[in-house]
């Protein structure tokens, strides 16, 4: 066999026995699940800010991130949610690099998975705990979110997955807002097709057991922008592209139809600087037509405590990302003020 069990992790259950949250933090999870729910039905005009590091890495330097972050929510609360990013695991085009904490606590010694799904509870929990604020992270392995689902008040499927099933089975199955990216290719009706499968209920193998979801009436899209056959990136926040998001919304029966726009990926080519005028041309459009403005909830920025990136090394720069480069803090910080100024 070409498989080798190198050891059998804890049931789910097992580590919130061990990493359990408090009441304090449960009322926090249950009070900010309400607040972001209520923007994708509409009961809330407020505007979504999912914003954080591309990988969370370290978790000083992402509680760090979130404890600011938090200081920046108090200011803003009556026109923005924000969401901090808290991604830990990463997709790898390749299967080659870093895949994030849940992989490797210690991004430059070996995989150890025990370890990663410890230490991705703990910062989860850390993060809430200082800051009050639930986060979003990535359902890159459907069957591993148990871990964390007491935990998040958003995922996202990203546009390597968003074409599988047990991602789009799974995201049925949620009681929270589940963003599913447009494909690599930036063809919307895969997307629209994953929008459809996850508000829809399912019958299926989940964890070793048979399950039945009652379907995510909060399943949405997000728009990254794609790359063509010839490996130029193609963006898709541009007004025409938001119009014909619209309209082929319009001509399905999904609940709650919403938006969100990922500044960073193939809308900005990772030129990360240019996050900052995509956000604008965003907001812009969304002043310009009611529908948009209706449709659009929010955006997607990366950003961590130093901008740009850098490679793995002894010694990395505190805050600043391992992965895709990201927006520094001051940038971050007036980015912010600009959107809750302009939505």
């Amino acid at each position: 066999m070409a498989m080798k069990l190198n050891k059998e992790l804890p049931l789910p259950a097992r580590l919130k026995e061990e990493y359990p949250l408090s009441e304090k933090l449960i009322r926090i999870k249950k009070e900010r699940d309400r607040e972001i729910k209520a923007v994708f039905t509409g009961e809330s005009d407020r505007f979504i800010v999912l914003v954080g590091p591309c990988s969370a890495d370290n978790e000083n330097a992402v509680c760090e991130y979130v404890n600011r972050l938090a200081q920046i929510n108090d200011k803003v609360s009556d026109k923005l949610l924000l969401i901090p990013r808290i991604y830990t695991n990463k997709p790898r085009t390749t299967g080659e690099g870093y895949k994030g904490m849940l992989h490797q606590p210690e991004p430059d010694k070996a995989p150890d998975l025990l370890a990663g799904i410890v230490a991705i509870r703990k910062m989860h929990i850390r993060a809430i705990s200082e800051s009050g604020l639930t986060a979003a992270d990535e359902m890159l392995y459907p069957e591993n979110r148990s871990y964390l689902d007491d935990l998040l008040s958003y995922e996202a499927v990203g546009a390597r997955s968003v074409e599988n099933q047990q991602h789009r089975l799974t995201a049925s199955g949620m009681d929270i807002p589940v963003g599913m990216k447009n494909p690599t290719s930036g063809d919307f009706s895969v997307m629209l097709n994953s929008v459809i499968a996850a508000q829809h209920s399912h019958t299926f193998i989940y964890r070793g057991c048979d399950v039945t979801t009652d379907g995510n009436e909060l399943a949405h899209v997000i728009l990254r922008g794609g790359v063509d056959k010839y490996g130029t990136c193609i963006p898709n926040y541009h007004y025409e592209d938001m119009m014909r998001l619209l309209a082929m919304y319009q001509q399905l029966e999904l609940k709650n139809p919403a938006a969100i726009i990922d500044a960073n990926h193939s809308n900005s080519n990772k030129q990360f600087k240019e996050q900052i005028r995509i956000v604008s041309e965003v907001l812009h459009s969304r002043r310009h037509n009611a529908d948009l403005k209706t449709l659009v909830k929010g955006v997607m920025i990366e950003s961590y405590l130093e901008e740009g990136c850098q490679p793995i090394e002894a010694d990395r720069i505190y805050g600043k990302s391992i992965t895709d480069p990201c927006l520094g803090w001051y940038d971050t910080v007036s980015l912010i003020y600009h959107i809750a100024e302009k939505c």
